[in-house]
C-alpha cells in the first residue's frame, strides 16, 4: 500500500472523508458498533446533535451503505431502527483504535473537552 498521493483526489483518505468526514458521522456509527439502535436512543447518545441535523447524518450514512434501516412494521406507530450495514461492520475495528488512541492521547497530553 502506497501512503503518499501526490494527488489528493485519488487518496483513499479523501474517500474516507468523503464518506465519514465532519462532525457526526464517526460518532454516529461509533454508537451503532454494540447493536442496532432506534432514532431515539442515538439522539440520546448525542445530545448536542440536533434531530434535523442527526436526520441528515443518517440519511448520508444509509445512501454510503455504512448503515441500515430497518423499520418495524409490527408497532404502532412503525419503529426504526439503524444498524451497522456489512460495510459498516468493517469499520468497527479502525473505530475501537481510534477510541484506543483517543483515550490515550487524552491521558497522555491531558485533553479538555472543546
Amino acid at each position: 500500500m502506497q501512503f503518499l498521493y501526490h494527488n489528493p483526489e485519488n487518496c483513499p483518505m479523501t474517500n474516507i472523508m468523503t464518506v465519514l468526514g465532519g462532525r457526526w458521522k464517526f460518532i454516529i456509527v461509533y454508537t451503532l458498533v454494540p447493536g442496532p439502535r432506534r432514532f431515539g436512543q442515538i439522539r440520546n447518545m448525542i445530545p448536542s446533535i440536533s434531530k434535523k441535523v442527526l436526520t441528515e447524518m443518517l440519511r448520508e450514512l444509509e445512501a454510503d451503505q455504512i448503515i441500515s434501516r430497518t423499520e418495524l412494521t409490527d408497532k404502532v406507530p412503525v419503529n426504526v431502527v439503524y444498524g451497522l450495514t456489512e460495510r459498516g461492520e468493517q469499520l468497527v475495528p479502525i473505530l475501537k483504535e481510534m477510541a484506543n488512541w483517543g483515550m490515550d492521547y487524552a491521558s497522555e497530553v491531558g485533553m479538555r473537552s472543546r
